[in-house]
């Protein structure tokens, strides 16, 4: 008896690898309708029936585009034919106004509203639709960025953050094949308009800079960049660990002892730092490396300035061999 396409065959083991190792629970699939997600949410749905594992979908609504909650609406609904309970829309609000950008702002309130329904429902994990395309763009925007290794190791197959794991159980497979899935499977997935709009920077990586480079370097060159990222992933936890254990030796009250992180390599001191500025309040997207940077300065390259700003209105501070970090005043 002939067994299922290529296509379908490598998704549904993917996802079954991925699950094999969750407690006993509820697992979510974040699915916009796009190719990628519903292809995770239907082989999702087929492993979940052969394995005893109820799957559930969360559809999330931007409300950035004309005809967004009845297309919400069509996912939830194709759901309930695939078996996926509960099926749920989770109708977001973006600031147009938000000094992030709009695809930040939506992806933070994407990622609120996964955490949310993850908490009402209790499941083990949310997975996620990202492809090895999807981690090569990311190690290009990185890159353009002037990111550090944290940014060029990409999107981790499995992250919890503030009680939410998220699992990526396609990045190893290539965006084609979730097509071809779609395809084999008589599913009838949405291009997003965004995804081609010039106006955001992934959009032009991936219509122009990323085939560009194909077609200089070969087809290979996508699964080499993500490659790469997994290997700067590795590299920097280590250094992580490291840095979690030298962050302990250099506090000295409610601040850090200058003397004790100048001691330390340039690698671990910048972690410390960064972590540490995290603590403080400062805000996570917008803290970057010219903040960490002028951080540094007051430990390396001391000769009496004045304190540094980070986001969230915090001033880091240096006096008595500590660096100190409090609110900064209000204006006037």
């Amino acid at each position: 008896m002939a067994g299922p396409p290529p296509a379908v065959a490598a998704l549904r083991l993917a996802v079954r690898r991925c699950l094999a190792p969750l407690p006993a629970g509820l697992v979510l699939v974040a699915c916009s309708g796009g190719a990628d997600s519903l292809a995770l949410a239907s082989a999702a749905a087929w492993v979940g029936a052969r394995t005893g594992r109820a799957i559930g979908l969360v559809t999330v609504d931007h409300g950035l585009q004309p005809g967004s909650a009845d297309r919400a609406a069509q996912v939830v609904a194709w759901a309930g034919t695939a078996g996926l309970t509960p099926a749920v829309v989770a109708a977001v609000a973006i600031d147009p106004a938000d000094p992030l950008g709009p695809e930040a702002a939506a992806r933070n309130a994407r990622y609120q509203a996964l955490r949310h329904h993850s908490q009402e429902y209790a499941s083990t994990a949310v997975l996620l639709g990202h492809t090895v395309d999807d981690q090569a763009e990311t190690v290009l925007l990185a890159l353009a960025r002037g990111a550090g290794p944290r940014g060029l190791s990409g999107m981790p197959e499995r992250r919890t953050v503030d009680g939410l794991t998220l699992l990526r159980p396609f990045l190893g497979e290539r965006r084609a094949t979730t097509r071809a899935y779609c395809v084999e499977a008589g599913l009838s997935p949405w291009d997003d308009p965004h995804n081609a709009d010039p106006r955001y920077a992934r959009a032009r990586v991936r219509a122009d800079l990323l085939p560009a480079l194909v077609d200089t370097l070969g087809d290979g060159v996508v699964g080499n960049l993500a490659r790469t990222a997994g290997q700067i992933a590795a590299d920097s936890a280590y250094l992580d660990e490291l840095a979690s254990a030298a962050a302990d030796d250099c506090r000295s009250g409610d601040g850090l002892d200058v003397h004790r992180l100048a001691d330390l390599p340039a690698a671990l001191r910048t972690r410390v730092l960064h972590a540490w500025a995290l603590g403080l309040g400062a805000e996570p997207a917008a803290l970057g490396h010219r903040h960490v940077a002028a951080m540094a300065a007051l430990v390396v390259d001391w000769h009496g300035q004045g304190p540094t700003m980070l986001p969230g209105a915090i001033v880091v501070t240096r006096a008595g061999g500590r660096l100190t970090g409090r609110a900064a005043p209000p204006p006037g």
